[in-house]
């Protein structure tokens, strides 16, 4: 699936509940679900680390909907390596 599919898709399935909640509560969203990743990865397993990853994209998704931003565009910042070197791997200092 690509960005602007699962945009997309979470868009249809939880745009008008989550615009009614607020960029404000999703970002809260997000944050919970980062910290249970974060748990996931320090303690759990790959199923649990996978199904973490997908909430936080999932609510990713959601703000980036609720801003009238695209994650396909934001991603392009890192298309070609660094953004701030330009190199890949990174040779920033």
């Amino acid at each position: 699936m690509h960005l602007t599919e699962l945009q997309e898709t979470i868009a249809a399935t939880y745009g008008e509940r989550d615009r009614a909640r607020g960029t404000a509560a999703t970002v809260a969203w997000l944050c919970e679900e980062l910290g249970e990743l974060a748990q996931a990865v320090r303690k759990g397993t790959v199923e649990q680390q996978r199904h973490e990853l997908s909430d936080v994209l999932a609510w990713l998704a959601s703000l980036a909907h609720q801003l009238d931003l695209s994650l396909e565009d934001a991603a392009q910042r890192y298309a070609d390596g660094c953004p701030r070197c330009g190199s890949i791997p990174c040779s920033c200092p």
